[in-house]
């Protein structure tokens, strides 16, 4: 069954409007965009001209500037398309020259995409600003692993939601090669260390497989750095989580106190973004005989699912008292513990409304943890 992601929705429906801002879709390999893109420009009624800077070695500017002009020499009514766009040394300021050549005519849409969010918003806020908009790309839901691939909550806990790799779930090496060779590898060895400082490759790989071994669970940066082989420090260790963050792989939680100081030196909770990441490590059929491993799939899941929706997800403990997740949205404050079956120690709910009465709590158990993850909004699952 063919997925018209959401995002798709929103862009089409952008870029049929007389505003003519750049669109720029953001989100990690593997999830559909170009898919989704090749979809749109498959009914797009003018000319279109789509390429991508994976498909050039080395990419550069010039290779912008004869796309772009290739795309004008079609007619008016035109749509570029450019994919893996921060892969371009110096693409923004390129972009916003023939951007704003073109401005007042009106007569190309254009559309960026990229996998790698540090470094395309690093771009789009030194020379692009107030020319383009954001729409994010995230993994897929279980909602649209349910209508494409006929998965459950417990088979979406072990594949994930990469929709390449689902038609080999039914081989677990050949599904967990396809996720280490296919996904993790290309954004670690290629993506990342092309745009970004890191002195020891070695080093960084065995920190994201590390971090990976803590799904939903608060880790002290001294303890991700004694477990390492390579020498290393805080400072490293804290670069490194930010990159794989600006790759969409794993989100790093603060801890919530209501200070920006103490949050900002806490311990973080991680939460890969795709359970696929964390089983193509192990054995996905973890999942079916350890009640654990299930629940801290399941907290990670929602916990990613909610990186999705909100832009400040955070956690809270004091002593022994702790809440999975604290949401900030606007002038909201929400609280959310997720209970999944498993043996836990006495949450600490109670004592954050204490804390902070104008929080809204809300209590995701399996049946509403579910809902949440197949796209029900938070305050209706």
């Amino acid at each position: 069954m063919e997925i018209f992601r959401k995002f798709g929705e929103i862009l089409e429906s952008r870029l049929g409007e007389d505003l003519n801002f750049i669109q720029v879709v953001l989100g990690p390999r593997q999830v559909g965009k170009t898919t989704t893109l090749k979809q749109i420009v498959s009914r797009w009624t003018g000319p279109v001209h789509m390429v991508s800077a994976d498909d050039v070695a080395p990419p550069s500017v010039d290779w912008i500037d004869l796309n772009w002009k290739l795309a004008r020499a079609k007619g008016s009514g035109g749509l570029l398309v450019i994919d893996e766009i921060q892969k371009v040394p110096g693409w923004s300021g390129a972009v916003k020259r023939l951007y704003d050549e073109d401005r007042s005519k009106r007569a190309l849409k254009v559309v960026l995409l990229g996998s790698a969010s540090l470094m395309l918003e690093k771009g789009l806020s030194e020379s692009l600003a107030g020319r383009f908009e954001i729409i994010p790309a995230g993994h897929w839901n279980l909602k649209e692993c349910r209508e494409a691939f006929g998965w459950d909550l417990t088979a979406f806990l072990k594949f994930g939601g990469y929709p390449a790799a689902a038609e080999l779930a039914g081989d677990t090496k050949r599904w967990k090669d396809y996720i280490n060779r296919s996904i993790i590898e290309p954004v670690l060895l290629r993506d990342l260390l092309s745009l970004a400082a890191v002195n020891k490759p070695a080093l960084f790989r065995q920190a994201f497989m590390l971090a990976l071994a803590y799904p939903a669970m608060e880790v002290s940066l001294q303890k991700l750095l004694g477990q390492l082989q390579d020498s290393g420090n805080v400072t490293t260790i804290k670069h490194y989580l930010e990159l794989f963050d600006g790759a969409f792989l794993i989100k790093t939680l603060q801890k919530y106190s209501g200070s920006e100081i103490k949050k900002r030196g806490s311990s973080p909770k991680l939460i890969p973004l795709n359970t696929g990441l964390i089983n193509a490590q192990g054995d996905p059929a973890r999942v079916d005989s350890d009640p654990e491993w299930f629940g801290r799939l399941f907290e990670c899941a929602v916990g990613a699912e909610l990186c999705q929706q909100f832009e400040e997800v955070m956690y809270w403990r004091e002593g022994s008292a702790e809440v999975d997740f604290v949401i900030k949205s606007g002038q909201k404050l929400f609280a959310i513990e997720v209970k999944s079956g498993r043996v836990r120690k006495p949450r600490g709910l109670a004592q954050f409304l204490k804390r902070y009465p104008q929080a809204r709590p809300f209590i995701l158990d399996l049946e509403s943890g579910t809902r949440f993850l197949e796209g029900i909004p938070l305050e209706n699952a």
